[in-house]
Parts: structure tokens; sequence; C-alpha cells
């Protein structure tokens, strides 16, 4: 059984319909303690990260997922579920997050900048919203037949910058390039929608499943 963390802050239904539509057995859990008899973890959420990791945190699901990320059982975040496991988000004032993975959460500027650090004076559109392609930087697991330069689906505000560029898995060009994925030994990350990228993105979702 794959537990699909009930943040609060994620349209989890659909989550586990991508997942059904796979095949997979996932569960929307709003008790912490069933982590421990999943076979697999996936931690979503949209909107504001404060409101995520303090639901998080007084659900009691915070000790339960580091403890199963520690253990290696395989972890999936997705958008917001990525952003929490970094140590601070900027979103909103300054927050802490879960600290797993070292880096920060930060807002787009609404300007474009060029690879040489120039600001090119193209207005950007503020969520990042819709469909974009990634580049695979690494083979993770849950990129199996997944090509490079597939387009998956977008909705943010904020990205993550991590300090160890080893855990970068994919990136994407939206006025820089920004982590869209991160892969570390049994933690997967997206800060696209899986479930809402139709066939690849169904794939994504398989690939994880059958890590667990």
């Amino acid at each position: 059984m794959i537990a699909i963390i009930d943040s609060g802050v994620a349209n989890l239904r659909s989550v586990q319909k991508g997942f059904e539509r796979v095949e997979a057995d996932a569960r929307i859990v709003e008790d912490p303690l069933t982590l421990r008899d999943a076979s697999g973890i996936v931690l979503p959420g949209v909107g504001a990260f404060a409101d995520g990791i303090n639901k998080l945190r007084d659900g009691g699901f915070v000790e339960p997922l580091l403890r199963a990320i520690e253990e290696g059982k395989p972890v999936l975040g997705i958008c917001l579920g990525l952003h929490f496991l970094f140590s601070e988000s900027e979103e909103f004032g300054h927050h802490a997050g879960l600290n797993v993975i070292k880096g920060r959460v930060v807002r787009f500027t609404d300007v474009a900048v060029s690879g040489n650090g120039n600001s090119l004076h193209s207005r950007l559109k503020i969520p990042h919203m819709g469909w974009n392609r990634i580049r695979i930087e690494q083979q993770a697991p849950i990129f199996k037949g997944i090509p490079d330069g597939a387009f998956f689906y977008f909705v943010h505000s904020y990205y993550v910058q991590p300090e160890d560029e080893s855990v970068i898995a994919a990136t994407t060009e939206y006025g820089l390039r920004f982590t869209s994925a991160l892969w570390r030994d049994n933690l997967f990350a997206c800060q696209f929608h899986p479930e809402k990228s139709q066939a690849l993105g169904l794939q994504l979702l398989k690939n994880f499943a059958s890590l667990t």
C-alpha cells in the first residue's frame, strides 16, 4: 500500500486516482502511524508553505516521515511536497522546512535572466503555470520510459535551490534554469504535477509504484 499523506493542502483525490489508473494501491491517510506499514509514501501539496508544514507537524506526520526516509522506504514529494523537504522557505516570511535536503525555497522574479546572469527585461508571468519541458540530468528510476525533453504540468511561484547539486534529477527553463525534480537514494520529488500530466505523468507514478 502506498500512503498519500493528507497534508490538508492538496487535491489528494487526483493523486490517488492517478495511482489507481496505473493499478497501484494508494490510500489517503490521516493517521501518521499508517506510514509504518506502507510500502511507499507520497507527500503532495499545493498552496502556502507555512500552512502546509504546520499541518504536517500538527498532524504528527513529521517524525514518522523522517524515519521512513532514513529507513530507505520510497518517498515521492509532489509540488509543495518537494518544498517541504528543504531547509527553509522564503514564502511569505521565513519558515523552517524538514531539512531533509539542504537548501532554500525562493520566489521567481518577474524578469528573465540570461545564462551570463544579465537581465533580459522580459516579463515573466508568475505563477509559472502550464506545460513545460524537463531536461533529465540524472536517469532516476522514476524517469524510466520518459524521454528527455518531456512536457509536464506546472503550477508554482517558488522553486527550490539545493546546496548539493548532485541531487538534481531534472531541470526546467522559466526565466532561469531551476530544479524541477530531485533524486537521492530512496527519495524522489518533483515540482510538476504528474497526476495532471497525462500519459507521461502516469508513467512516472507507475515507475514510483514499481519501487514500492
